[in-house]
This record gives structure tokens, C-alpha cells and sequence, in this order.
């Protein structure tokens, strides 16, 4: 008879084997991509096949089996320590395997039938090995969260979109699409969310025995989303004069990240208190709240922030408008020109508010808006490209180098804010260079 965990056993063995000596070292550059694709893809497949283990183990550990249970049988307490115990993992980790298990395997009626699995989208994305365990416990938790209220035709829609969007993303971009998604099931749940924010806002200050000034704080997203965007332009401006050779000191050039940040805040702290200096690198810092016109007149819905992954309310948003430095994202307004052709060189302001109404922000990698400038997709020099919109993309300039060095390209399809942008990598990543969808198509919610 055939054993049918041979080639469990056998893949194990092989990658036993890849400890052996030099093994992995003298691989080839695609080669090692490659291997890390094929074990990225492997560990996908080992947490279905985990977590339907794990659920099964709890189906035969219930309560109501007494010592008679699986778990206790094994002498563990319950079933998630057993789970737990032998992956060497929390026993948290191990409840959320069973979770998924349960929630992914086919069901038993009462009367003895099978039901498909009570999340099939989700459940199918996971035995194909486009996601892993850990994605779909966050899609299943909100859904779970939000069915009562949502209703099963309006969550179906949702995990479908989910477990088609999830794969690609890192756990907190797919973590940024479930907020607005459980935000469109469920727009009452925001504001109740919201209030929960707004009551834990709390910043401390206090001077160590160093004499260091130690600030920590936290803020929800509307009293946070001025100081996250402040700080981020003005450290994005330094980075950017330290690059171009326009830094003041060399010992500028030296700061990491959160020592340029808490320069910020010092810095943002003096002009409030002196109001006499104007070399504040602030131009473009914008808070840039969007909203469906429909839910602006109807107050239902809810409302976004461009850079922070939090949704809120209507009337957060109404509130926020009637306040200084906030602008609200309908464009081409006041007759603003926002295709300029040959004309200029430089992309405008209302263009780029444009662009990241399309893009989001970086539309490669999903970097916020005040981390990106507006590229020319056709070159301005060498291709005689336009400063039009259709020939702008928002990138950071990690990614906007990795595109140009690496022979990337960038194709639009639509016209438009509510065009899409696709990267297309060289052929010695992908020789059928499929195209990989970028921008605010990626990683927020379907129109």
C-alpha cells in the first residue's frame, strides 16, 4: 500500500538537503530567486495542510469526548497546546490555525452531507498556495467580525475581492485593504472605532535621568494625520537636498531616519513658538481627505486620509474639511490645467494630486504620497515625453531607481485618474514579462 505521506517525508528530506554544505551559496542569482519562490510557495501549501490538521485534531479533541479526546489522550490539556507544543509556536498561533482549518475545510450537515467550507474563496486561495495561514486568519477575523451586520451576499463579495487581492501584498498592506473593506461592510462599526481612537490619544513628555526629553504619544487619524504628514515632508525634503548635494552639513547626511524626525518635530515646535522662521520645507504637505460625493450628501459611508491606512467616519471628514491646511480630492476644479504637454518640464501641484488620487501613492510599492515625486514615464530628454498625466507616475525613489536600473516598464491603461498602472518586468525576472498591476488599483478596494 502506498503511503501517502511519502512525499511529505520526501520534501522534507530535500530540504534537509539544502543545509548541507555550499548548497545554497553556489547558486546561481535566479536560481536562489527561484528557490525562494519555490519556498515561499511550499510554506503556503504546509499552512493549509497545517491548519487542516490543526482543525482536525481540535474536531477530535471536543470537550464533550472527555479523556476520551485526541489532546488529552496525547497528555496536553487541550487541543491548541498540543498544536502549539509540537510547531514550537504561542498557543495563539496555534488557535488561529484551527481557526482557519475550521473555517477553510468542507462542512458535515446534520444530515450527514458535505457543505462546502464556510469561507470557499478564502479556503480556495489557500489550498492553491497563493496565501498563507496568516492572511487568511486576518481576512477570516474581519469577515467573522462584520457578517451579522453585513449580511452573507455582501461578505462573500468581500472575501472574494480579498483572496484575489491578497496575494503580493505584505501582511500590513493586506492589513490596510481588510480596515477598508470591513469600512464598506460595516459603516456604522467606524465611528464606533473611531470614538474608541479619539479616547486613546495620549502623548507624554518627560526629561530622563539622562536629561534626554523623552516624547511618546499616539493619535487617532484625524488629530495624527498633520503631524504623521508634516514630519514626513520635511524629513522627505532633507533627504532630498542631503541626495541632490544641498545639505547644509555633513553631519546631516550622517542622521538616520528617527533622528531627522525628531529634528522635524523640533523644528515644527520653534516656528509655532517664534512664528518668525519661513524655512520650514513644507510645500505640498497637504492632508488629502477623499470621499464618494454620494456619502459626502448622504453622511453614510465612510471617508479616507492619503498615508494613513485607517478609514474614517463621514463626519470625521466633514470636520476635518472645515479646518485649515485639508483639502478635499475633486480635481480639474477651478479650471485648473492639469495636462500641460510640452509646455513645462516640471509636474504642477494640482497635477500630482491628480496623480495620487490614481496612484495612491508610490505605485510600485505603496509608500505614502509625501515619500514620492511625479516621474515621467516616457522620459523627458531621451523620449521627448510630456508632463501629461498619462505620462506621470507617482514613485518613491527606492523604487524609481529599481525600475530604471533594472529595465522595468511602466504602461498605463485608461486615461485619467481612474487609469491603472501595470509594471512590466525585464525578461531575466519574468521571461513572459507579465504585467503586474500597480498603484490604487492594487492595494485599495475595487471601485
Amino acid at each position: 500500500m502506498t503511503d501517502p505521506l511519502a512525499p511529505l517525508a520526501a520534501a522534507v528530506d530535500s530540504a534537509r538537503a539544502l543545509w548541507a554544505e555550499d548548497a545554497i551559496e553556489a547558486l546561481a542569482p535566479g536560481a536562489l530567486i527561484r528557490l525562494n519562490e519555490q519556498l515561499a510557495d511550499s510554506q503556503r501549501l504546509l499552512d493549509a495542510a497545517r491548519a487542516r490538521v490543526a482543525a482536525e485534531i481540535a474536531r477530535q479533541s471536543r470537550p464533550e469526548l472527555g479523556a476520551g479526546g485526541l489532546a488529552k489522550q496525547q497528555g496536553f490539556r487541550n487541543p491548541t497546546a498540543l498544536i502549539a507544543t509540537v510547531g514550537g509556536t504561542s498557543a495563539g498561533e496555534a488557535a488561529r490555525l484551527v481557526k482557519v482549518g475550521e473555517a477553510t475545510a468542507p462542512r458535515v450537515t446534520f444530515s450527514g452531507e458535505t457543505a462546502p467550507a464556510r469561507y470557499p474563496h478564502v479556503a480556495a486561495a489557500l489550498a492553491a498556495g497563493r496565501i498563507g495561514a496568516a492572511a487568511s486568519s486576518a481576512i477570516i477575523t474581519m469577515l467573522d467580525k462584520v457578517a451579522l451586520r453585513a449580511g452573507r451576499d455582501a461578505t462573500d463579495e468581500a472575501e472574494k475581492m480579498l483572496a484575489e487581492k491578497a496575494p503580493g501584498l505584505t501582511s500590513d498592506q493586506l492589513a490596510r485593504l481588510i480596515s477598508r473593506a470591513e469600512a464598506r461592510l460595516d459603516p456604522a462599526g467606524v465611528e464606533v472605532r473611531e470614538e474608541e481612537l479619539r479616547a486613546e490619544r495620549a502623548l507624554h513628555i518627560y526629561e530622563d535621568r539622562r536629561g534626554m526629553i523623552v516624547v511618546n504619544g499616539k493619535f487617532d487619524p484625524e488629530h495624527g494625520a498633520s503631524v504623521k504628514i508634516a514630519i514626513e515632508t520635511m524629513v522627505g525634503a532633507e533627504m532630498r537636498a542631503e541626495r541632490d548635494g544641498a545639505g547644509a552639513t555633513t553631519d546631516a547626511a550622517r542622521r538616520s531616519v528617527p533622528q531627522m524626525q525628531a529634528d522635524a518635530l523640533s523644528r515644527l515646535a520653534e516656528h509655532a513658538l517664534g512664528c518668525a522662521h519661513t524655512d520650514l520645507p513644507l510645500q505640498g504637505a497637504t492632508v488629502v481627505v477623499r470621499i464618494d460625493h454620494e456619502d459626502l450628501v448622504a453622511g453614510s459611508g465612510h471617508a479616507t486620509i492619503d498615508g494613513i491606512a485607517a478609514p474614517i467616519s463621514v463626519s470625521t471628514a466633514r470636520r476635518m474639511a472645515a479646518g485649515g491646511g485639508i483639502i478635499s480630492c475633486v480635481l480639474g476644479a477651478d479650471g485648473e490645467i492639469l495636462d500641460w504637454g510640452r509646455v513645462r518640464r516640471l509636474f504642477t501641484p494640482a497635477q500630482k494630486l491628480a496623480l495620487v488620487e490614481r496612484d495612491g501613492g508610490c505605485a510600485k510599492c505603496g509608500a505614502p504620497p509625501s515619500h514620492t515625486k511625479t516621474h515621467h514615464i516616457r522620459w523627458w530628454a531621451r523620449d521627448a515625453g510630456p508632463t501629461d498625466l498619462d505620462n506621470g507616475v507617482l514613485l518613491c525613489e527606492s523604487c524609481h531607481h529599481r525600475i530604471h536600473d533594472n529595465g522595468w516598464d511602466i504602461q498605463i491603461e485608461g486615461t485619467g485618474t481612474r487609469a491603472k498602472v501595470w509594471f512590466l518586468p525585464p525578461a531575466h525576472i519574468d521571461p513572459e514579462r507579465t504585467p503586474q498591476l500597480g498603484g490604487r488599483a492594487r492595494f485599495d478596494l475595487a471601485a
